[in-house]
């Protein structure tokens, strides 16, 4: 990656928030939430999720008990719902980036601490399904060992009162508004990486504001920088889906003259949801013809505003006709930057061929070639995985 200027004061220290930051738990809460209010004859609005994130337990208990007209108080409802979360700790997967995260600042030795306003034994329950983490943290401080929970920054200033250093050294990393709030009343830094999408412009007062983890520049705020990079590209765990060609908004070809081929959101929303939007490469595999090298956007596409998070991939290769309903596999195997806005759509198409470009000399490299011949790219699937 290019060098990076200081965006703020250097610290030392770190504290993380975990539930959205470095766990995907708004993918498990989602599932228990519509599964409960079926239950009562009610459909769960995920697109309501930004009323609950960022809360203490009771507080998004209330806000659910208000929302859909629950039969029960916000104790009685909260109480039936921890036992259903329970269930699911070791189900709740680590956000792209957290991992990767953990053990740079670990084996850099950097102090870090835990703040959540979940109850201590709820974040320990939760961390111990996650090789390491638990050992990792100088400090792991719970909404209930605190007087108030976030936005309050009581939960920030006694995790730096643990980690024996002050505030003002300390850097902290939060998806929500309330933590932003926590971290920057305790006179910290705070860098913001929002769970919630289409939510950027109301977190103005982060220090900085970064798509996911995969985005963080340590180096910014005199931490190690990572070094994991190459040639403008990020090795991620690799990742494999794959279905029917679906058409799309007809806009790859007759907008961008950059022909996509689309699979269909809906069938895969529960891997989106643990995908964080971006660009990423790797190859791609038609049924009948061969196997590619392709790059692709997984997000809302902010130019065209798209409501829902999409997968559109593009095959560097010229196909004389379309191939709607073919069968298509992906392997994806890197990462080249955050999903972005442009001032113009000469500026988008540039951009999109410049990320070819990345993708087609990435693509040569040992280390990403050897996926060509994944088991999963040719290997016929059976039907009922397409």
């Amino acid at each position: 990656m290019a060098a990076s200027k200081s965006v703020g004061k250097l610290v030392s220290h770190v504290i993380v928030d975990l539930d959205g930051t470095l766990l995907n738990t708004d993918s498990v809460a989602n599932q228990i939430l519509k599964s409960f209010l079926a239950k009562l004859g009610k459909k769960w609005d995920s697109k309501s999720a930004h009323r609950i994130v960022g809360r203490t337990p009771l507080e998004a208990a209330a806000a659910v008990v208000e929302d859909y007209q629950l039969p029960y108080s916000k104790e009685e409802f909260l109480s039936m719902i921890t036992l259903l979360f329970a269930d699911q700790w070791c189900n709740i997967r680590p956000l792209p980036g957290a991992n990767r995260l953990i053990k740079h600042l670990r084996s850099n030795g950097v102090s870090m601490a835990l703040a959540s306003n979940s109850p201590k034994s709820n974040i320990e329950a939760k961390i111990s399904c996650h090789n390491g983490w638990k050992d990792t943290f100088s400090a792991i401080v719970g909404g209930d060992e605190v007087e108030k929970g976030k936005p309050s920054p009581d939960i920030f200033l006694e995790a730096a009162r643990r980690m024996n250093t002050e505030p003002s050294t300390c850097l902290v990393i939060e998806d929500s508004i309330a933590g932003v709030t926590a971290g920057k009343s305790a006179g910290m830094e705070v860098i913001a990486v929002p769970s919630i999408p289409k939510q950027v412009d109301k977190f103005s007062s982060a220090s900085e504001v970064v798509n996911s983890l995969l985005d963080l520049q340590p180096e910014k705020w005199g931490l190690p920088p990572f070094e994991d990079w190459i040639e403008g590209t990020l090795p991620i765990e690799p990742w494999y889906i794959g279905g029917p060609v679906i058409k799309g908004f007809g806009r790859g070809s007759k907008v961008l003259g950059i022909p996509t081929a689309n699979l269909s959101a809906e069938s895969f929303s529960d891997i989106l949801s643990e995908h964080t939007s971006g660009v990423y490469f790797g190859w791609a595999a038609l049924s009948t013809r061969g196997v590619y090298k392709m790059v692709m956007s997984i997000g809302w596409n902010p130019y065209f505003d798209n409501t829902e998070k999409t997968i559109e991939p593009w095959l560097l290769h010229e196909f004389p006709e379309d191939f709607y309903g073919e069968e298509l596999r992906l392997a994806i195997v890197g990462y080249i930057r955050p999903e972005a806005n442009f001032p113009s759509l000469e500026s988008l198409i540039a951009r999109i061929h410049e990320d070819g470009r990345i993708a087609e000399k990435a693509l040569d490299l040992p280390l990403y070639a050897a996926y060509r011949d994944s088991p999963y790219l040719t290997n016929p699937l059976p039907e009922s995985n397409s």
